[in-house]
């Protein structure tokens, strides 16, 4: 690395750029893996800055594309196994402890999952840091492997081309796409807080957390046209 390269990598933190400069392309990967299983790593720095990488000749820009993209695949995963030993009744008897959350604010969400759980994966993918908690719930409600291992491959792989190619276009710039997409990011992060503010609200106004137990069980999963029991009492004469 020459010394004009370290100081165009200066705005990155020296961990990033060691795992480059020691395992070069595979390096990537593992920060992007790391950034999908800790969410306040920044994908903004590490994409771009691999970019830069790549088109100062430490990384081939294919190689990059590939191992960026298998990084946030292999954190997604990794995620998605933790849902999928959390598992549903678990996760409804944690959340059920949490302060203003009532049973049926998790079975619409549940219920929402089930409905648009393709799209919320693919397009989470596109969303900071959402885009590493989307892979939770989809292993709590077990969507197909596959078909969880395929949205996030296709949508990670066009998140991380967009800012790798950016960071491989601007060269030493590489930083002005760290700003765009911090601004973004916090654009995502005020809309998730203001939200999350709206819901507290409307709780407090209605009052109460709602009577229903974790072991009630009228959720999605449940069919809406069960049979009912028969009636074996003798007629009336």
């Amino acid at each position: 690395m020459t010394a004009m390269q370290a100081e165009s990598m200066s705005g990155a933190p020296l961990w990033i750029i060691g795992l480059m400069h020691l395992l070069g392309a595979p390096g990537a990967g593992l920060a992007v893996a790391l950034e999908n299983l800790f969410p306040p790593i920044p994908s903004e720095v590490v994409l771009p800055l691999t970019g830069f990488a790549a088109s100062t000749g430490q990384l081939g820009l294919a190689a990059a594309l590939l191992w960026t993209t298998a990084g946030s695949v292999i954190g997604a995963l990794a995620l998605y196994g933790v849902g999928a030993l959390l598992g549903r009744d678990r996760t409804v008897a944690l959340a059920a402890r949490l302060p203003l959350v009532r049973i049926s604010d998790i079975e619409k969400t549940e219920a929402w999952f089930l409905r648009h759980g393709t799209k919320a994966v693919f397009f989470g993918r596109m969303i900071p840091v959402f885009r590493s908690l989307i892979s939770v719930p989809a292993g709590v409600e077990r969507m197909l492997l596959p078909v969880f291992t395929l949205l996030t491959t296709l949508g990670s792989a066009l998140w991380n081309t967009a800012f790798v190619l950016a960071g491989y276009s601007l060269g030493a710039n590489w930083t002005e796409v760290t700003t765009i997409v911090s601004t973004y990011s916090k654009i995502v992060l005020g809309a998730a807080g203001v939200a999350v503010l709206a819901f507290i609200l409307v709780r407090f106004l209605r009052g109460g957390n709602g009577s229903r137990r974790p072991g009630a069980r009228g959720t999605a999963r449940q069919a809406t046209n069960d049979p009912q029991p028969a009636n074996h009492s003798a007629p009336t004469p």
